[in-house]
This record gives structure tokens, C-alpha cells and sequence, in this order.
């Protein structure tokens, strides 16, 4: 038999309100009744009802999680960490794709699917500056990815200009001065790819180095195969280059993939880098010299400012920003312990 509020009650001595008060994170508890309630429930592995919770308290127990493109790695892996993060709060996440798609992106806002869910955390593409008084929903949501749309909204963030400039910084340090750049950008934009450009750039500069345009593969989608391509475009062209920068970890590999295929070792001949430190970075021979951007603390950082929203606490101020710190990891593409 699983074990009632009841049974937790008797075996800490206090009553089935006071077992309630404390699961449902009543502040007007003392710090020892509260203490003596949660060893009870550990002792007897009870199973806080949160359906029964989130009904009482006129919610769905549900939130969405809307990204661009699950097939992309960094979304997937995203996505993992965002479930894994509500279901601690005993929320079930509905997650949505949008392609990228700029009026995909505006249906998902405004969609009579929000009534099934108490909250939005949307990873936007398409969406342009003036989209920015559609994020005035009336309901909980918390963006992610990078601040082009200005407003109200929380927001969390990687530190893509950063992270991009310690890559930039390491392969500079190894020796490195015809760095290829692989993935598209807007200069005048403010979209990972721009941002991640801002940062390899500034390193460059600060080493005395120029950036030859002739050594940027530019592609518009970030997966292997076009990274793939953009390798062979440049290499065909007959650019010099002797490491390779790509925006995300897709590209990179796929830009790895084709160095092998010339004959190009790597990291002898061509180091190679990427940004995103996904799963099959990890595991690639070589393995992938890239930025760990910090995902399970994005996904928790945006999970706990929409559960800040639901539960009533403290109002953030309005547009706040959330920065998750990055980690460079250097692995053998760049060649580690050289």
C-alpha cells in the first residue's frame, strides 16, 4: 500500500493540514515542523498527488516548451532538460515546433492550445522587432534564445559573444591564423549567428588578425549536411585554412567529416571547433573541441521564472534577463594535450 498525507501526519507527530501546508510550499511553517514533515515523507516514500494539487488551484499541471526544429541536436537535447526540469515541479511539458517559421511562430502565441497549458517558454527564429507587442500575452511566458525582441517578456540567454571568443582565443593560442568561419549571419543582427561572429571577430582583432571573407562557409541552415557543404565550397575555391570555426556543432562536424574526406587531418592540418557541446560532439573521432553553453541551467533558469509567475511569488522586474555562464571544453579536434 502507497502511503497517505495521513500516514505522514502520524509518523511526524502533526496534522494532515500541517503535511499539506508543507507540500504544497506554505510559507507560514516553522523551519523544525517542516523539517520533521519532509523526513517523514522520505521515510515513507510518499507521492505528492500534483495532479489533485494543480486542479485545486485552477491549473492544467501542463506547460509548453515551443522550439524551431527538434531533428536539430541542440533542440533536442534542450528539450530533454526542460522535462527533466518541470517534471521536479510536477509539471508535464507539451513540447511544439515551429520550423522557424515566422507566422508558425505567431499562431503558437496566440493558439487556443494555451487554455490546455499554465504557461509558455518559446524558443523564437522567426520573430522580428516588431513582433515585440505580440509578447504581450496573458499568460506566463519566458523566452529563450537571444534578446532581438525587446519587451516585457523574461528572457534566458546563452553567452554566445563570449563563447564564440574563447574558441576564437584557443585556436589562436594553438598556433592557428587562417580560421574558416562556417554558418550564415546578419551583421546588423542580433541572432546567435551574429552574435557568435561579434565574438570571433573581436578575438581576431585583438590578436592583430583580419578575418578574410573568402574563408566564411556561408549557409543559411545549421545541420551537418550543410556544413558539409560549405566545407567542400570553401576547399574547392582553394582557401588556405588551417582551422575551422563553426557556429554550432552540427556544422562542424559536417565540416569534419568532409576535411577527412580530402585528406586533411584534423587536428594536424586543420583544427576544428564548434558551440553547443551536443551528445555526438562527445562521441566523434576526433572527439569535438566546443562551447558548453549551459542548457540544463538554461532550461532550469526558465522553468523556475515561469513556476515564479504560477505560484504568485515576487514579481522580477519586467524584461529581466537571465545570462547562463558558458564553458569552453577543449577535446582532441583542436588538439587536446598538445
Amino acid at each position: 500500500m502507497s502511503a497517505t498525507m495521513r500516514d505522514v501526519a502520524r509518523l511526524a507527530g502533526v496534522s494532515v493540514k500541517t503535511v499539506s501546508n508543507v507540500v504544497n510550499d506554505f510559507p507560514h511553517v516553522s523551519v523544525a515542523t517542516r523539517t520533521r514533515v519532509l523526513a517523514a515523507i522520505t521515510e515513507l516514500g510518499y507521492q505528492m498527488n500534483f495532479s489533485a494539487r494543480n486542479l485545486s488551484r485552477g491549473r492544467t499541471g501542463m506547460i509548453a516548451l515551443a522550439v524551431p526544429r527538434l531533428r536539430l541536436p541542440y533542440f533536442a537535447e534542450l528539450t530533454d532538460e526542460v522535462i527533466v526540469a518541470a517534471e521536479a515541479r510536477g509539471y508535464t511539458v507539451l513540447v511544439e515546433q515551429t520550423g522557424g517559421v515566422h507566422e508558425r511562430e505567431l499562431e503558437v502565441l496566440g493558439s487556443d492550445r494555451r487554455r490546455m497549458t499554465d504557461g509558455l517558454i518559446f524558443s523564437p527564429l522567426g520573430l522580428r522587432p516588431g513582433d515585440a507587442p505580440r509578447l504581450e500575452v496573458g499568460y506566463p511566458l519566458v523566452l529563450l534564445g537571444e534578446r532581438a525582441l525587446h519587451g516585457e517578456v523574461h528572457h534566458v540567454s546563452m553567452a554566445n559573444v563570449a563563447g564564440a571568443r574563447s574558441v576564437a582565443e584557443h585556436l589562436i593560442a594553438r598556433g592557428r591564423r587562417r580560421i574558416a568561419l562556417v554558418g550564415s549571419y546578419d551583421e546588423r543582427g542580433a541572432g546567435a549567428g551574429s552574435l557568435r561572429t561579434q565574438g570571433f571577430l573581436s578575438a581576431l582583432h585583438a590578436a592583430g588578425l583580419e578575418h578574410d571573407p573568402a574563408r566564411t562557409g556561408e549557409t543559411l541552415e545549421w545541420t551537418r549536411a550543410t556544413g558539409a557543404e560549405a566545407m567542400r565550397a570553401l576547399l574547392d575555391r582553394g582557401v588556405e585554412i588551417d582551422a575551422v570555426f563553426g557556429l554550432n556543432d552540427a556544422l562542424a562536424l559536417g565540416a569534419m567529416r568532409v576535411l577527412f574526406e580530402r585528406g586533411l587531418r584534423v587536428p594536424d592540418d586543420v583544427a576544428v571547433a564548434g558551440f553547443d557541446d551536443i551528445e555526438d560532439g562527445r562521441f566523434a573521432r576526433p572527439s569535438l573541441t566546443t562551447v558548453h553553453p549551459g542548457r540544463a541551467e538554461i532550461a532550469g533558469a526558465a522553468v523556475a521564472l515561469l513556476m515564479d509567475r504560477l505560484s504568485g511569488a515576487p514579481q522580477r522586474p519586467a524584461g529581466e534577463e537571465v545570462v547562463v555562464p558558458h564553458r569552453l571544453i577543449v577535446r582532441e579536434s583542436s588538439g587536446q594535450g598538445h
